[in-house]
């Protein structure tokens, strides 16, 4: 399930020292989430009445916020679960 229209390069910021050598070596690999895991999400219920709640009462139409969650691997490793459990509003400042 390779998608190469979605993936995106990540490179490192430029700097004065590195601690290896930054040639590239070998061929090109990607590397995404979902290659060779099927990922699952999973939302607590208390979670997301909170959210919709923050956002029924909120007047602008965009506003910022944080869903804090873990993220596991599943026991016979063939997939993820990401388990949101938290919401955090974030603040205005």
């Amino acid at each position: 399930r390779f998608v190469p229209k979605r993936m995106v390069p990540f490179s490192f910021p430029l700097s004065k020292c590195a601690l290896w050598d930054p040639v590239a070596m070998g061929d090109v690999i990607g590397s995404h989430i979902t290659y060779y895991r099927n990922p699952k999400l999973s939302m607590m219920e208390k979670t997301l009445r909170l959210a919709y709640r923050h956002a029924k009462q909120n007047e602008k139409k965009l506003f910022s916020c944080f869903l804090l969650g873990t993220l596991a691997v599943d026991e016979d490793g063939e997939g993820i679960t990401l388990t949101i459990d938290r919401f955090d509003p974030g603040r205005e400042v």
